[in-house]
């Protein structure tokens, strides 16, 4: 696993000792910042369920403002302490439960949602978001789920923009549109 644009490009993460984290596969990763279109410089990202924080850790790779870092798991939180560490990136991590932390109301440019696969958080978390709204006017949020996995559509402002299916994984892109 690493991290493969930007100014830590090449740095090489640390994974998990077990099974309990699944990380984004490379290719996916790849795909998922691609789907982005670069719309990741300068921008105040959120990497829910960060798992290894490697999302995270590739969007400042790629020029975000600023990156928060999310998980229930203490083992996760000290990983991803260790990871921004390796490529040299200071952020805020955060020891808590995603729906938790998304109803303080903080507000980001870029979500990132990958829950565990069978987790059944992606509704919860998708409508925590559209009651709290934390997304900022031209935000992005993406998922990354299995491929057959049917992700929600949101309520107004927010809209679901595009899914793509690459093997068994689905990348799906809301946004948030303020004159919908």
């Amino acid at each position: 696993m690493r991290v493969t644009t930007g100014i830590a490009r090449g740095r090489k993460l640390k994974s998990p000792a077990d099974d309990t984290v699944r990380p984004t596969a490379d290719q996916v990763k790849q795909a998922m910042f691609n789907m982005l279109q670069g719309d990741v410089e300068g921008r105040r990202v959120l990497d829910l369920f960060g798992g290894t924080g490697q999302l995270g850790i590739e969007a400042l790779s790629r020029g975000a403002r600023e990156a928060v870092f999310v998980d229930t798991s203490r083992a996760s939180v000290a990983l991803i302490r260790e990871n921004l560490k390796l490529c040299s990136f200071d952020a805020q991590i955060i020891h808590s439960d995603a729906l938790a932390y998304l109803g303080r109301g903080e507000k980001f440019d870029l979500i990132i949602v990958d829950p565990p696969y069978d987790s059944g958080l992606y509704g919860q978390v998708l409508e925590r978001i559209n009651a709290v709204d934390n997304l900022s006017e031209g935000g992005i949020i993406i998922c990354e789920a299995r491929a057959g996995t049917e992700l929600p559509e949101m309520r107004p402002p927010y809209r679901k923009q595009r899914e793509r299916i690459y093997g068994t994984m689905k990348l799906c892109i809301y946004t948030k549109d303020a004159s919908l």
